[in-house]
Parts: C-alpha cells; structure tokens; sequence
C-alpha cells in the first residue's frame, strides 16, 4: 500500500486537484499552529467535521516531529510541506521534511514532557508510515477513513 499511496495519492499533481490541499511552513514554533488552522479550514472545505479533532491533533504531531528531528528551528525558507489529500473512502495527512531519517516511536514514558507524538499519531489515525524521497528528505503520512463511506 506504501508505494501506491506514494505514487498515487500524494504526487503533486494529485495535491493540486481539488480533492488535495497543501500548505507550506517554516521552521519556527508557530507553523504548529498554522498546520492545525490549515487542516481544520481543509476539512471544513470538504465537509468532514467529524475527523476534525483528530486530524489536527495528527497534523500539529507530525509537524512537531519535523520541526524537532527533521529542521533546526529558523532554518530559512519553507522546509516543511502539510498535505491533506481526499483518497477513496479514506483522508491522507502528510508531512514532508528534508531529513531521510525515519521517524522511531519512543517507547513510552509516561513522566517525560515528550516523546508520546508518534503514538498518538497511530491511536488517533487507522494507520500510519513513511517514505524516503531520497536526497529530498521523506514524507510521514497517517491515514484516516472518511465517515459515512461505508467501507
């Protein structure tokens, strides 16, 4: 499902559809909040509230994750990449990032401040994974089921 997902879903081509959206944040600690504004107005758009609280939770999750292990904070331009693309009877949320390093969920410690991020991205979505780019860094997606859809 990985490369498919990749080649089908997340091609840029596909994201300028109308049934993809794109946001593009810098490194600095506010893009956090920007990728929870960013998803909330995509899936109002499409009328999903129902994943709201969910995908924004996600989204800040894996753009954190970016910000802290992909992209030191006031590296210039728009190193990091939020798309939330409608996929049969399933919503993608991605972020793409310039490090190839896979991301690693922590094992959990319940007194830490952090460490917990990637377990909520898969508590809260019905899968997740990632793909290398290569020299461009990689993409972390987490994959949602779409309300009413029946499947």
């Amino acid at each position: 499902m990985l490369e498919p997902l990749w080649q089908g879903v997340l091609a840029p081509e596909r994201l300028a559809a109308a049934n993809g959206a794109t946001c593009e944040l810098s490194a600095a600690p506010e893009s956090v909040r920007e990728a929870r504004r960013f998803t909330r107005a995509t899936l109002q758009r499409w009328d999903l509230p129902m994943l709201r609280e969910s995908m924004e939770l996600v989204a800040s999750e894996l753009v954190t994750n970016a910000l802290r292990y992909a992209v030191p904070l006031g590296t210039p331009g728009v190193p990091v990449r939020l798309s939330v693309v409608r996929w049969t009877s399933r919503v993608v949320c991605a972020v793409r990032d310039p490090s190839g390093v896979a991301p690693v969920a922590k094992d959990p410690d319940y007194v830490a401040e952090t460490g917990r991020g990637l377990h909520l991205v898969e508590s809260f979505s019905e899968s997740w994974g990632w793909h290398p780019l290569g020299a461009a860094g990689k993409v972390v997606w987490a994959l949602f089921m779409a309300p009413g859809t029946g499947y």
